[in-house]
């Protein structure tokens, strides 16, 4: 026997058809690629997305069509988003921290039809456009009078382009499992692979990642995603914000510390959300300047794992509530939050401190568990390492193109139906999850394993430390030992002596690194992350200056 309940398509449209009626004059503000801050409404976004929606249409973009955005969080990001999508189309959202020829190779894997793109990515659009098998038009992010001057054939300003289109157009209407968005990996093995979104899958995230437990945002929020669009959504901040009618705020290309803290003083921001490395700019500004926090409740963290002293210096110095949030591009992006449950109130502060550092435990519709390399699960403990695998209705069964598959579906999934997210990790008996590290980069010494993140999150507390990274290098008794890559703060030289000083005490003994190496700048990848390939390839030919590892 089936319910007797209406049908009703989880499509994205849906969520701006509800702002614009339920929140038609909440703002949205930007900070408008050219500068001064501009102001608009669910209900202009609304109207305007629609005119976007019949300018692709009059351009011959149908349903399946893949349109490109390369820009960062602004309103007309927004409408460009939502006029793709609603219309059946997907819409693609580029990384301009990847290299040029890497977006090129990604737009044209993608088969992207027409690309947006701000302004200050011209110069990227102007070298990769004569490559494009399938570009037949680019719109740029602006009006006619600041249309860049490059040489950048069939482009179009964003204001002409919508200028005189109707504010009606069809939207919906289709299966819920229609494709509508799609976002590349970072590529750090191997070609990046697409991630392939649904309206369902999107709609049914939003919901999850807006519990009172995970972000909690409602109307009377003011919200600011430093994460960028191009990163998973913004974590599904351009969803959840117009399904619950916050205030949101779009930052622009302006991401640095004072820029962030501008915005989160003059809106009134309650809620925001980004990777540690823009909240250690952030807390630096506040400290040179000796600044405070006057609205701002909410913060979301992840991309990374958070050092102790940027969730101690929001909670403690700021009395700024920290959400660890963890998950990946394959997820859309979240999968656990690292929210308190009532046995953690019962620890003293610096307990409930080490269970905040934590990744957390799953949103509700995430499936987690951990197994070892022969697919038995391991136990809930606290303790046991395991390679964790995930499943839900917001996690990908395969790759677009069917890239890494591994059945003959073309499905990227484990014999059991799970998602390896290569990561290794460990699960508790109430639930929550701690990432160990990156199966590619556990370093495995004498049969056992080493978390380098441990030592990273450590580390960087130390004086002197701008961030840290750890690497295995070959070592002919233990097979692997740990090596700590320091890149000072500027003016600082912390030593080895130092360094492992800070460490001991805080790590197992057997953990600590053979040797410190001091580099100028660590690199990192497109996301944010610590690029340990480059790492490794820098190292490749490192030896310890002596081999006689603790023991």
């Amino acid at each position: 026997m089936l319910g007797l309940m209406q049908d009703w398509p989880l499509t994205v449209d849906r969520i701006l058809d509800h702002a614009k009626t339920a929140f038609p004059r909440r703002e949205i503000v930007t900070r408008s690629i050219e500068g001064p801050l501009s102001r608009t409404t669910y209900a202009n976004v609304w109207r305007r997305a629609k005119q976007v929606s019949n300018a692709l249409a009059e351009r011959g973009i149908g349903k399946g069509d893949r349109v490109a955005t390369l820009a960062w969080n602004t309103e007309r990001h927004l409408e460009a988003w939502y006029g793709t999508m609603s219309m059946g189309a997907v819409l693609h959202t580029l990384n301009p921290r990847l290299f040029p020829e890497q977006i090129a190779w990604i737009a044209n894997h993608a088969e992207d039809k027409i690309i947006f793109f701000d302004t200050t990515f011209a110069p990227i659009i102007e070298k990769i456009a004569p490559g494009l098998q399938h570009t037949k038009l680019f719109v740029a992010l602006t009006d006619h009078d600041n249309l860049p001057k490059a040489n950048i054939p069939n482009m179009i300003a964003y204001e002409d382009f919508i200028a005189g289109h109707a504010q009606e157009a069809q939207w919906g209407g289709f299966d819920e499992n229609t494709a509508c968005g799609l976002c590349y990996t970072s590529g750090t093995t191997g070609e990046p692979k697409g991630v392939l979104y649904s309206h369902r899958s999107n709609v049914i995230h939003a919901m999850a990642a807006n519990q009172t437990d995970v972000f909690g945002c409602g109307a009377n929020d003011v919200v600011l995603p430093v994460v960028p669009m191009f990163h998973a959504n913004a974590w599904a901040i351009g969803f959840v914000a117009p399904m619950c009618g916050a205030k949101l705020v779009m930052p622009g290309a302006k991401l640095d510390g004072a820029s962030v803290y501008e915005l989160l003083e003059s809106e009134k921001v309650t809620f925001t959300a980004a990777v540690p490395t823009v909240w250690l700019m952030l807390l630096n500004h506040l400290r040179e300047n000796n600044l405070k926090l006057t609205t701002l409740k909410r913060v979301a963290i992840g991309g990374s794992a958070i050092p102790e002293m940027v969730l101690r210096a929001f909670e403690e110095d700021y009395g700024v509530e920290v959400i660890h949030a963890w998950g990946m591009t394959e997820m859309s992006p979240i999968g656990t939050i690292g929210k308190l449950l009532p046995d953690h109130y019962e620890m003293d502060h610096d307990a409930r401190m080490k269970v905040k550092l934590k990744q957390g435990r799953g949103l509700f519709t995430v499936d987690m568990k951990i197994v070892d390399d022969a697919g038995v699960e391991k136990p809930h403990d606290g303790k046991a390492f395991g390679r964790l695998l995930v499943r839900g209705p917001a996690v990908s069964r395969a790759y677009f193109k069917q890239a890494g598959a591994r059945n003959d579906k073309g499905e990227c999934l484990e014999p059991c139906g799970f998602f390896d997210t290569g990561d290794v990790a460990t699960l508790d008996e109430l639930g929550v999850m701690q990432i160990t590290d990156r199966a590619k980069d556990v370093i495995k010494s004498g049969g056992e394993w080493i978390s380098s993140i441990d030592i990273e999150n450590i580390a960087v507390g130390a004086e002197g430390v701008a961030n840290a990274a750890v690497i295995g290098i070959a070592h002919p008794k233990w097979d692997e030992r740990p090596l700590l890559i320091i890149e000072p703060k500027p003016g600082a030289t912390p030593t080895k002596e130092q360094l492992l000083a800070f460490l001991e005490g805080k790590i197992a003994k057997w953990w600590t690194p053979d040797d410190v190496v001091l580099v100028e700048k660590i690199p990192l990848g497109a996301t944010g992350k610590i690029n340990k390939l480059a790492l490794r390839e820098t190292f490749k030919t490192y030896a310890f200056p002596s081999t006689q590892a603790a023991e």
